[in-house]
């Protein structure tokens, strides 16, 4: 921690894509950002190098000379900038070549190259941000769907921390009145028993509830994984085509068309959605499609929902039959496709299904249907994606449950007259897990195992 603490730091701030790259930010943070800005760039003129204000000039080597960019430099000094450090951004033309030579002079100017994440841990460890404000951040960065951006970016505003700030605060309150009983109990009234039950009972209903959250978060990181199942030329390669307006997939009238899983990336209702195109499941001699269908099955059998595709001319067959055993056990749709063909739209189904959509994929029918029975699909597994504006990761969801866990053991204790030395212990386990979700008690191992996940330049 000591080291992340001291020195400046210098790393490459944007994605940089080969000749395709318009701007390429280095960002370097620490007590010698500025002089080695002053070091590298030469502004022209009477430019004041003032704080928050943007330069124009030119990148050189200090030794020999040599230009390497014409360029923009950006100044914030401390403690209004990202890590409440001295901040300098040079915002170079992009691609590769320029920023890693501007990023190399750096470093030989006696910066070092940032750790993942190094940037915005200082701003954690300085103060700027707490530890839910950047997380989100990561989140941000990651978003897959307009509606994932949207709620990590209420978490950087502080939503999720001001609710947990509150209940560690009403937790410290109860503590301290308990704690006052404990010292001097014959200076002060007896402690009102129903009152702080009534306030452990509203910490207790108020974690419950963000706790509730964590399926809905872990849906909008990481998206839904739907997988189309079912016979050879039943349209599922068409279904896909349709459903992502591209011909991702290759269809033909011969059965066995495809081969391998096809993916493409979808949004849903806000829902980032990946769907998986399956080779038709069928017994053949052919090794390449025998390949394909044990790749559909396992695809099958890890997918968050299944579409299960038969069609309308042919009805529920044997073999439909047999690839429903199959996938039963997951989230299914099943799919009617082919409807504007002759045939029976209203087939008869002889297993329980959740919900049936009928489509014509080649004629592009029906997608939208879909898309409404896979959003009321993910309604039902209590998942509500609409008007979400709160969303717990896996670490704090974690931690929520510990501190309920504790909560709930509270009240137990209450309940059996035991001394109030034993409230103490589980309120002050259930107050110290709060204050793991936004960085008030927190480990090295946890704030490293956090920060690694992050860009090295974030």
């Amino acid at each position: 921690m000591s080291q992340v603490l001291s020195g400046t730091i210098a790393a490459i701030a944007t994605a940089i894509v080969p000749q395709q790259g318009s701007v390429g930010i280095v960002r370097v943070s620490g007590p010698n950002a500025v002089t080695i800005a002053r070091t590298l760039f030469r502004a022209p003129g009477r430019q004041l190098w003032e704080s928050h204000r943007i330069l124009y000039g030119q990148i050189c080597h200090p030794q020999t000379g040599q230009i390497l960019d014409e360029a923009l430099l950006l100044i914030m000094q401390a403690p209004r900038s990202y890590t409440r450090e001295d901040v300098v951004e040079f915002q170079c033309h992009g691609g590769i070549m320029v920023v890693q030579q501007v990023l190399q002079l750096c470093l030989e100017q006696g910066a070092r190259l940032a750790q993942p994440g190094e940037f915005t841990l200082r701003a954690f460890l300085n103060g700027r941000l707490d530890l839910t404000q950047a997380e989100s951040i990561a989140d941000l960065v990651g978003a897959q769907s307009p509606q994932a951006a949207q709620t990590a970016l209420a978490g950087l505003q502080g939503k999720l921390a001001h609710s947990i700030r509150s209940l560690r605060a009403t937790c410290l309150d109860i503590l301290t009145e308990i704690e006052a009983r404990i010292d001097f109990e014959e200076d002060l009234p007896p402690l009102d028993e129903p009152n702080i039950q009534a306030r452990l009972n509203q910490v207790l209903a108020e974690v419950t509830q963000v706790l509730a959250t964590a399926d809905r978060g872990a849906l909008l990181r990481t998206g839904l994984k739907v997988a189309i199942v079912g016979r050879p030329n039943v349209g599922k390669s068409s279904l896909l085509n349709a459903w992502s307006r591209s011909d991702r997939a290759i269809v033909t009238a011969l059965p066995g068309t495809t081969r391998d899983v096809v993916e493409s990336q979808l949004v849903v209702g806000g829902i980032p959605v990946q769907v998986l195109d399956t080779a038709g499941i069928r017994e053949t001699e052919d090794q390449v499609e025998q390949i394909g269908v044990e790749r559909s099955r396992a695809v099958a059998q890890t997918a968050d929902l299944v579409l299960l595709t038969i069609e309308a001319q042919a009805g529920w067959t044997a073999a439909d039959q047999a690839i429903y055993e199959q996938v039963c056990h997951r989230p299914l749709i099943l799919v009617v496709n082919k409807v504007d063909l002759d045939g029976d739209p209203q087939i008869k189904v002889p297993v329980a299904v959740g919900q049936v959509v009928q489509t014509a994929a080649a004629q592009h029918q029906g997608i939208t249907d879909l898309e409404q029975a896979i959003l009321a699909t993910v309604a039902t597994g209590d998942l509500q994606a609409a008007n979400l504006d709160l969303a717990i990761n896996q670490r704090q969801a974690a931690a929520l449950t510990q501190a309920r866990v504790a909560l709930e053991q509270v009240q137990v204790t209450m309940g059996e007259g035991l001394p109030l030395d034993f409230w103490t212990i589980d309120l002050r386990a259930a107050i110290h897990a709060l204050g793991e979700i936004t960085g008030q008690e927190v480990t090295e191992s946890v704030l490293d195992n956090i920060f690694s996940r992050f860009c090295i330049g974030k």
